[in-house]
């Protein structure tokens, strides 16, 4: 599977995000890192890759870019059908993609929000992308707030399901669990003792290979 070209960084919440969904789905592609301490994601050869300045980024074998993650997941399964991790049938579909949506606006965002208005060395690059925009300190303070309320909200939908779409491990938990490793390891705000659900989840998807990728 070499014709496919992964432009990822290790530290990069978004990069792991494509990086368990290949693994979850046994596909073996080569990576070609992309700086972030360094700033390469600014640089001039890889802005002609991803004009958004931002990773991962999926290159095909005929030179064509996908950027942002819910696109390459989507190519992904759709290329590689085995293991689906979107669905298969029009609902399961239009659920998985309804909880992903959920768990990187409620969770993942909030997250890379208070990191972005609060972390010195991202002073004047508050969003990610190619223009600068100021730290507004009170987003960060509302976004901890988001993400309280995010290990809530998880707590209850997993209540109601084993997985966050439904009885099925998908791309949803996926970003679910990212979110939750990305709130503790750069807020320092794990799962709180009365989401008993939400670690019970977490003991069981950080525990499959996938994970360490």
């Amino acid at each position: 599977m070499t014709n496919l070209t992964l432009y990822q960084w290790k530290g990069s919440p978004n990069s792991r995000r494509i990086r368990i969904f290949l693994a979850e789905k046994g596909i073996d592609i080569p990576f070609t890192p992309v700086n972030l301490g360094e700033g390469e994601q600014r640089s001039d050869w890889y802005s002609a890759i991803n004009p958004r300045r931002v990773v991962p980024t999926l290159v095909l074998e005929d030179g064509t870019a996908i950027g942002e993650v819910p696109a390459i997941m989507r190519y992904l399964d759709e290329a590689f059908p085995d293991k689906p991790l979107l669905g298969t049938t029009p609902e399961e579909k239009g659920i998985i993609a309804m909880w992903e949506r959920r768990m990187e606006q409620e969770g993942f965002a909030a997250v890379m929000e208070a990191v972005r208005n609060a972390v010195p060395g991202l002073k004047g690059r508050a969003l990610a992308g190619p223009h600068a925009y100021d730290q507004i300190p009170a987003l960060a303070e509302r976004s901890r707030r988001r993400v309280a309320d995010f290990y809530i909200d998880l707590d209850a939908r997993l209540g109601e399901a084993t997985f966050v779409a439904g009885e099925t491990f998908s791309a949803a938990d996926i970003t679910a669990l990212v979110a939750v490793d990305f709130a503790t390891n750069a807020l320092k705000i794990g799962i709180p003792e009365e989401a008993a659900k939400v670690r019970g989840w977490y003991e069981t998807v950080s525990a499959r290979p996938s994970a360490t990728a």
